[in-house]
């Protein structure tokens, strides 16, 4: 159980992060000071917060319930990301360093126009609601299994409400800077927790607990999969070849068109300062996706491999948070937990910051039509901050009945949009007879047809690929149908985008430039 210690810790850190995030924001006197913290932030402290930002609660808990229930391929990804990294900053970052760019979809602007803006924007307004609700639910489930031991009764939503809460706070004061230096010190949080964790499983386990493992397959850590076929490829999220070409194609979409992290990058100093942010990133998400995956082989030898079941745990999400509460030392219970807070409201505060931006940025000083002066653009941003808070809250409470892992969870829903998303921007860097019309037909094209990708097709076992429109699990079960792993919907929706978008510009006959009266 926690102790009197546990819960000051726990109090003291939801005081001190908004107490200090208000500091570290210092004052804004316009909108380029609230959502770019004037283009003036150390690259090593954005490298943090890009981190803290994709890290999230999904990290902190998701992983090691699969590192639990399976084996440590998920680390395959990290190859994907590193190399995802290194495509943005060689060909996205210095386009919208040339530009000068307020937002990831200004360059959509500037090559195909308005409408195009206006479409990826709010494309990624919704998928950042979904994603982050997932992240959000995510942190209330180890506070409620916390608050069932103890005798305490909480709703999601109750929880859901609180941390939302505490995390608006400091965020609709303090702009992007507030959310930067708050998220360095969350990440130090919660990798210090885990840290810990490690540290206590470690002295409990037996000493042979990792032949153990090997020898129950949990250690294995890449699977290439072709000796099983094909269809075992592209059905596994985690064989190499997925993991490496899906995760690379995840995290160009994801760090170079996804405003979250993107305007993270846009307020470094310089573009080398940018590219350092980024591609350092990627060598600190190796070392978290190790450290977490640990915990979860570690906790496995800890508990006996024993099934969810035997624990009296209805998802793999909740391993963690029990061995939080039973299995560390007082004191170092509240410091975990914080972790997983420090984890979700890093993640939130970026969303809420980078809602509002996109909102502002992209939508109404496009089509308003009418320039504000700083101080009123200023107000204006706090109240879309505080608006998209509060529409948070009520979006996470819409995944409370998903049994998967959250950490898969949050990753397929972005793979609705991210492949559109991806498929334009690529679409406006390598072929210059597109025009906006042809942009916006691909991409709407996408975003329909990546719906019934995602719920419709299946492997079956016997029959090969079929069509089934969202199945119910029994059927699933029954029949052994397997879904698309979720790292190539990317794939396919970029791909897409970039065979509709070029198929409809060969209808141009006129030249390759794009004249602003013909967008």
């Amino acid at each position: 159980m926690l102790t009197g210690l546990d819960y000051a810790v726990i109090a003291i850190y939801l005081l001190g992060v908004a107490a200090l995030g208000i500091k570290a924001g210092g004052r804004q006197q316009s909108t380029t000071d609230y959502f770019l913290g004037s283009r003036n932030l150390p690259w090593w402290a954005v490298c943090f917060s890009v981190v803290a930002t994709e890290t999230s609660t999904l990290t902190v808990i998701g992983i090691p319930a699969v590192a639990y229930g399976g084996t440590l391929t998920f680390f395959q990804l990290t190859f994907g990301y590193l190399l995802g990294r290194l495509l943005v900053s060689l060909y996205f970052l210095p386009r919208y360093y040339e530009g000068k760019l307020s937002t990831a979809y200004a360059f959509l602007g500037q090559r195909y126009g308005d409408g195009m803006r206006a479409a990826a924007s709010v494309t990624f307004l919704v998928t950042r609601l979904l994603a982050d609700g997932v992240r959000l639910f995510a942190t209330a489930i180890p506070i409620r299994v916390i608050a069932a031991m103890a005798g305490v009764s909480l709703s999601y939503f109750e929880i859901i409400l609180l941390i939302g809460l505490v995390t608006i706070v400091y965020t609709y004061i303090g702009g992007i800077k507030a959310v930067v230096w708050m998220d360095v010190v969350q990440m130090l949080i919660y990798v210090g927790g885990a840290v810990g964790a490690v540290f206590v499983l470690w002295q409990d386990v037996p000493q042979t607990w990792w032949a153990t493992a090997t020898a129950a397959g949990k250690t294995t850590l890449f699977e290439w999969g072709f000796d099983q076929g094909l269809a075992h490829v592209l059905t596994s999220p985690y064989a190499a070849v997925t993991a490496i070409v899906g995760g690379a194609i995840l995290s160009m979409a994801s760090h170079g068109t996804d405003q979250l992290i993107v305007q993270r990058l846009l307020a470094c100093r310089n573009l080398a300062d940018s590219r350092k942010a980024l591609l350092g990133s990627a060598f600190v998400v190796m070392f978290q996706f190790g450290l977490f995956l640990l915990v979860g082989l570690l906790l496995w030898a800890y508990y006996g491999g024993a099934s969810l079941e035997a624990l009296g745990l209805t998802r793999g999400d909740e391993v963690f948070p029990k061995f939080i509460i039973e299995g560390m030392p007082p004191g170092v219970s509240g410091l975990m937990l914080a972790g997983i807070l420090a984890a979700a409201m890093s993640t939130l505060s970026s969303s809420l910051n980078a809602l509002a931006s996109s909102t502002m940025m992209d939508l109404y000083e496009r089509f308003s039509g009418r320039p504000l002066p700083a101080g009123r653009a200023l107000r204006l941003a706090r109240w879309t901050t505080l608006f998209w808070g509060l529409v948070f809250i009520g979006f996470a409470n819409l995944f409370e009945d998903q049994q998967n892992p959250v950490v898969e969870l949050g990753l397929a829903i972005a793979s609705f949009t991210y492949g559109g998303l991806l498929g334009v921007f690529l679409l406006g860097l390598v072929n210059r007879r597109t025009r906006q019309a042809d942009a916006l037909i691909a991409f709407t094209l996408t975003i329909i047809t990546m719906i019934f990708v995602i719920f419709g097709v299946w492997y079956h076992p016997v029959e090969g690929w079929v069509f089934i429109f969202n199945p119910d699990e029994a059927r699933i079960a029954e029949a052994g149908l397997r879904a698309i792993g979720w790292p190539w919907y990317t794939c396919i929706g970029a791909a897409l985008t970039l065979l509709v978008g070029s198929l409809t510009a060969l209808r141009h006959t006129q030249g390759l430039g794009v004249a602003a009266g013909e967008r």
